[in-house]
């Protein structure tokens, strides 16, 4: 086999910038999915050597970004954008043992211990018989203590069964199964990592699912073990943790059909199918805003994921029951939102990763009340987009998930119907009128309402910006001295008397 065929077209571009004396290795998931055809962002090489020096080195060369990820173990990892926005991550690890293949023997499941020499791409390595393991669509572990050696390898082999539609044979199943206690003694990042990458499927609830009936969903986000069992007073019918997870099935659901249009699986869904007739035309915008990376190559879609399953969190926490018996969760999605920030935090999220996550989830229920509106004004528009920033965009389609997930079999059409309404007119702000609607170009600076108006610097000129750009989109003023009057009058009668920080008039 040619060198193009070997060997990924990333890989290729390593090699004027090795050094020949140290051998290494192209291994694991990234040979399966290469000579399976498939697409990955994700490369694994081993090195009989300094793998540190040598990641550091390659990323110097190629302009990519650098961190250790597990020192102990001689891993790093490298981080290269190719085009904006698309990155790929190549983890560079010491040989674990003294020769390639017992390395390979000592790797996670035997789909994943193979090789390629990086020095003769004809070197095939495949010393645990995984190719016919593929051929059979078995996950097996390469020896009896591998998930135990190494227990995040049972959310990959999670991720690896629903990716790739795999039956996991009985003893892999089992130290998977046992798996629960030792994850939580692995690092921060890996599970993170793992966990980003389940969510990363085209529709991660099956592996969500897979981990709850493994017992290890509730070891990785800890925060929805107090939501088991807590009912819901109608129309919901599912409890919280059934609700949440039936949220990241419709959700999956909802994006496949909103940005294909079509799925010979739902196609049948006259639900989903209005949502393609209503939403459809944002469909391009939509895959664009989701597929933007944060940090380090992970989504917004994988942070949409993310979010749906902390959206209800907090419900255990604020739940109360009324005279009448009534049980209600009166401001749950600020304390989700809490909960899901902390977890990021934990596992090492960025900061932007954080805020987004905490916006997600904090504004996810505020559709829902402009839906309780006669009509959606162009305020409310404004000061939805004004709180939920970026994080609008998931909010709104977390909102229709969330709708999705309340209801079985189906939802009242009518109900259904007003809510995708709602999402169309904040959806189309945001992409077909944002200059009028979100962020309008400004009528006065505030050094200009300073020195007019005779006014000291401070919050109350940011206040007063805040009033004339809300007038503004609502079409109240037009030019700067309409503004200049609006902001005389405001000073007259009280800013006391403006809401600034509702979603309604």
């Amino acid at each position: 086999m040619s060198l193009p065929s070997r060997l990924p077209e990333t890989v290729i571009k390593l090699l004027p910038y090795l050094d020949r004396d140290t051998p290494v290795w192209l291994v694991g998931g990234g040979v399966r999915d290469h000579l399976l055809g498939r697409h990955t962002v994700d490369l694994d090489f081993a090195v009989d050597g300094d793998a540190l020096r040598l990641a550091r080195h390659l990323a110097d060369r190629l302009g990519g970004h650098y961190y250790d990820l597990d020192k102990e173990r001689g891993t790093g990892r490298v981080i290269l954008e190719e085009e904006p926005g698309q990155c790929k991550t190549l983890d560079f690890a010491r040989l674990r043992g003294p020769d390639i293949n017992s390395d390979l023997r000592a790797r996670d499941f035997t789909i994943n211990a193979f090789a390629i020499s990086l020095r003769d791409p004809e070197q095939w390595l495949d010393p645990t018989g995984g190719s016919d393991d593929l051929k059979q669509k078995i996950l097996r572990t390469c020896s009896p203590n591998a998930v135990a050696d190494d227990p995040v390898r049972a959310l990959r082999a999670v991720r690896l069964t629903t990716e790739l539609d795999l039956r996991m044979e009985p003893e892999t199943l089992r130290q998977v199964q046992q798996a629960g206690p030792g994850l939580t003694r692995v690092s921060p990042e890996r599970v993170r990592d793992e966990v980003l990458r389940i969510l990363d499927a085209r529709r991660p609830g099956r592996g969500l699912h897979l981990l709850a009936h493994l017992s290890l969903l509730l070891v990785v986000f800890p925060e929805l073990t107090d939501i088991e069992g807590i009912e819901q007073p109608p129309p919901h019918v599912y409890n919280v943790l059934e609700h949440t997870l039936a949220v990241v099935d419709r959700l999956g659901d909802l994006l496949v059909v909103l940005e294909t249009g079509y799925d010979p699986e739902i196609a049948s869904d006259l639900i989903l199918a209005h949502a393609a007739q209503r939403l459809g035309r944002f469909s391009e915008q939509l895959s664009t805003h989701l597929d933007y990376t944060l940090s380090y190559g992970r989504r917004v879609r994988q942070l949409l994921f993310f979010a749906s399953l902390y959206h209800d969190a907090g419900k255990s926490i604020v739940r109360a029951i009324s005279p009448n018996g009534q049980t209600y969760f009166q401001g749950y999605e600020e304390i989700s939102a809490e909960l899901i920030e902390s977890r990021a935090v934990a596992l090492r999220m960025s900061n932007s990763e954080v805020r987004r996550l905490g916006q997600i989830v904090r504004h996810h229920v505020r559709p829902v009340i402009l839906e309780r509106s006669p009509t959606v004004t162009l305020r409310a528009i404004y000061r939805f987009y004004r709180q939920a920033g970026e994080a609008g965009v998931e909010a709104i389609l977390l909102s229709l998930a969330d709708f999705l997930g309340t209801y079985a079999p189906l939802a009242h059409q009518n109900a259904w119907e007003s809510r995708v309404e709602v999402a169309s007119t904040l959806l189309e702000a945001f992409f077909e009128a944002r200059e009028e609607r979100i962020d309008p170009p400004p009528l006065l600076r505030g050094d200009e309402l300073i020195q007019t108006m005779g006014l000291t610097s401070g919050p109350k000129i940011g206040q007063l910006l805040e009033i004339i750009r809300e007038a503004q989109v609502a079409g109240e003023v037009t030019s700067p001295a309409e503004a200049l009057a609006l902001a005389r009058r405001v000073i007259a009668e009280g800013l006391e008397g403006y809401n600034l920080s509702g979603v309604d008039d």
